[in-house]
């Protein structure tokens, strides 16, 4: 039987507000608010808000949780001190993608976070390790809201009454709001400077609105996950079920932020460093920039003599450059930035290196 979406707390207050909904990674979140395109234009602007009920969170801890995590996922976490944080994979003994997270380091815990269609998945791949290891897990019902954009600093200190310190991608700490308890991570997932607070269902509606009372100050719209997807294909930034999978290793999806190759052994090791140490893999995550107005379906495949040579995973129209963009796999061979192709429908399309935008310096 197939598990029923999460709903976001907020849900009733998005209906009430015009908002379409959508199921997006294992929950029920805001498609759009008003108009995807002017959402995506107020994140690269000035500031966007999100809803990011659609990730799932849970805790780590017990006497061998950080040496234990550490055999397990694809990057280094004996490193991070409390209040550091750092991107990982959990990989099959394969090597491919099992589930993607982000892990952050606490006094006496791991929090993890992913996609709430991911954490049941990630949770099982975890315990089946566990053999004499003292951990033990926790989900949590944590709720995040995202603030992104050039301008997403001032609006969360002024929302929070907080000023922020300098912090790191994925740095993070605790604090409240209006009696709250709160967690600020530092977090991009549009290719801007972005936040994310963590509280609790009763907590959520209080900071949002909050953040809202701010809007016309900081340029800030109310954003949905269409626009969260144009966003985020012009950054380059895969996701899991597009671009990552269980046949799909990090070293083709070019997840370099995700490895350590100094760290040791842990799950699917071996494959990683097998395609490290060869210099190359088969298969790589590139851009496209067709030469039609009209964005690639998803899945549509590209050939080249006699066989294929290329697959997309996410497409849109962008907003930022004004052309259609896609995300897709490509044999190495005609992954060299310039190269032309040809969908078998006969769109023509360049390959480019990705990110397709990024914010100048």
């Amino acid at each position: 039987m197939d598990t029923p979406p999460l709903s976001s707390p907020l849900a009733d207050y998005h209906r009430s507000q015009g908002a379409t909904q959508g199921e997006y990674h294992g929950a029920l979140v805001p498609s759009q608010f008003t108009d995807a395109v002017a959402e995506h234009k107020a994140v690269r602007e000035a500031s966007g808000l999100f809803d990011f009920s659609f990730r799932g969170k849970f805790a780590m801890k017990g006497r061998d949780h950080a040496k234990f995590l550490h055999r397990m996922v694809s990057n280094d976490i004996k490193r991070l001190r409390p209040g550091q944080g750092t991107y990982a994979t959990l990989l099959t003994p394969q090597g491919h993608i099992r589930v993607d997270m982000r892990l952050y380091c606490a006094e006496d815990r791991f929090f993890a976070d992913t996609d709430a269609d991911l954490r049941d998945k990630a949770l099982e791949g975890l315990k089946r390790y566990v053999i004499a290891d003292q951990v033990e897990f926790e989900p949590l019902d944590v709720y995040a809201l995202a603030f992104q954009g050039p301008r997403a600093r001032p609006l969360l200190e002024k929302t929070l009454h907080i000023t922020l310190p300098a912090m790191q991608e994925y740095d993070h700490f605790a604090t409240n709001y209006a009696g709250f308890p709160a967690q600020v991570v530092r977090a991009s997932a549009t290719g801007e400077e972005g936040y994310e607070v963590w509280t609790g269902a009763k907590g959520l509606p209080a900071i949002w609105g909050a953040a809202c009372g701010q809007a016309p100050t900081y340029g800030m719209l109310p954003c949905g996950t269409r626009a969260l997807e144009t966003l985020r294909i012009e950054a380059g930034i895969p996701r899991y079920g597009q671009e990552l999978g269980e046949d799909t290793i990090p070293n083709e999806a070019g997840l370099w932020n995700a490895l350590s190759f100094s760290k040791g052994c842990y799950v699917g090791q071996e494959i990683v460093e097998r395609a490290r140490s060869r210099g190359h893999v088969n298969w790589v995550l590139m851009g496209l920039v067709m030469e039609s107005e009209t964005p690639p379906a998803a899945g549509e495949r590209l050939a080249g003599e006699g066989r294929e040579i290329g697959e997309v995973t996410s497409a849109c129209v962008s907003p930022t450059l004004g052309k259609a963009i896609a995300l897709a796999y490509l044999r190495r061979e005609v992954a060299e930035p310039g190269t032309k192709l040809e969908f078998s429908s006969g769109a023509a399309a360049q390959v480019v290196s990705l990110p397709f935008y990024q914010r100048p310096p």
